[in-house]
């Protein structure tokens, strides 16, 4: 059975030029980073170049990346990091209705645990949070605002420049998780984004998984949230995942100056979406703007049917899609984001994600469009069927 693979938001195959560089930090340089013996010090030579080659395209301060065992990690030291250092300052957070669970998780656990007082803003029907929204949530013990730079379920581009030169006039420390945007949209420093903590991870552009990466913008420290040693500058303890960051530095250096994701991608998402918008009952979720969406992303909510169903249904067919976010695969709960967009139950639970990548091709698409209507009917009563 020929596999079709439509899920490059959850994750991506690892570049062969990728896996070569990591190879000698697996074969030859094994050592521990910490280690004052020769070996040691040949695996600390490789970090320390590492951490520089990605200061270096990313445009900050080596000292400003705190390597992390991925997104999730990165995005729990921000928000806890960031709290718990200035809670003396302020007890407010403001965040969105559709970020990813690894913010939604952490900001709720510091309202219910730790006495934090947390706003969850609203979005609009295409999944844009607004600056003005941002600007009216804003109080005097307002200490972060996150905000994600494009969602990984719809693909909706957020202004998170704007929001983070707001933060930035009001004092504010801002958190954007941007794992869905390296990789796929231009980029030439932590600038465009005007924020003071970015979480990213390579995983989402042909690099490994296992590591992740937090911009902090200096002098900003964060709190540790795993401790046990002096790595990192005292900011992260554990012994440090070499093999994945020299991934991480070569995924970086590949992809993010020429995102790996390009704009020929958009003539695939269009026919995807004209052709779904022919079915019956089938809801586009999102920004149909090409310029407002990740260019890879198409999402759709189908009546009469539930994700479940209908991923089952395709993956029979050898075609691989989410029914929205990877760390919540196999979940009958809706899409929080399809609801927080003001969509039923229903609809949130009828929800598939189609992200396409550099290997997607034409006859591919072709195969998935030929064989969705008998899979949509497949997954509908019969009395619903098309």
């Amino acid at each position: 059975m020929r596999t079709i693979y439509l899920d490059y938001n959850a994750t991506t195959p690892l570049d062969p030029a990728v896996k070569a560089a990591m190879l000698p930090a697996l074969e030859e340089v094994w050592g521990n980073p910490s280690s004052v013996h020769h070996l040691g010090q040949r695996a600390r030579s490789l970090l320390d170049d590492s951490r520089d080659r990605i200061a270096s395209v990313l445009g900050c301060l080596p000292s400003e990346l705190i390597f992390t065992s991925g997104a999730t990690e990165s995005a729990n030291l921000a928000l806890f990091g960031a709290a718990r250092l200035l809670r003396n300052k302020g007890r407010h957070i403001i965040t969105s209705a559709i970020e990813h669970h690894a913010v939604l998780k952490p900001c709720e656990f510091l309202a219910k645990n730790e006495g934090f007082d947390l706003t969850i803003l609203p979005v609009d029907s295409v999944g844009r949070v607004s600056v003005d929204s941002v600007r009216e949530a804003l109080r005097p013990d307002t200490i972060l605002v996150s905000i994600m730079a494009a969602n990984n379920e719809i693909g909706t581009i957020q202004p998170v420049a704007e929001i983070g030169s707001l933060c930035q006039e009001n004092g504010v420390l801002f958190h954007t998780d941007a794992v869905q945007w390296f990789g796929k949209l231009p980029f030439s420093s932590f600038d465009d984004f005007n924020a003071n903590l970015v979480s990213l991870c390579p995983h989402k552009f042909c690099g490994p998984k296992g590591v992740g990466l937090l911009f902090c913008k200096s002098p900003l420290n964060p709190s540790p949230i795993i401790l046990g040693g002096s790595h990192e500058n005292e900011r992260r303890g554990g012994t440090e995942n070499l093999p994945a960051i020299v991934g991480l530095a070569e995924a970086i250096s590949l992809f993010v100056p020429s995102p790996i994701f390009s704009d020929s991608l958009s003539p695939l998402s269009e026919r995807l979406i004209s052709s779904f918008d022919s079915l019956e009952g089938a809801f586009f979720i999102g920004d149909r703007f090409a310029s407002g969406r990740l260019s890879n992303t198409v999402s759709f909510s189908f009546d009469s049917s539930d994700s479940i169903a209908l991923l089952g249904s395709l993956d029979l067919e050898g075609i691989c899609a989410s029914g929205g976010s990877a760390c919540s695969s196999g979940s009958v709960s809706p899409s929080h984001v399809v609801l927080s967009l003001g969509y039923s139950a229903s609809q949130a639970s009828a929800f598939i994600r189609f992200s396409l990548g550099r290997e997607t091709s034409s006859a591919e698409i072709d195969f998935l469009l030929g064989v969705f209507p008998s899979v949509l009917s497949r997954c509908r009563p019969s009395n619903k069927r098309v």
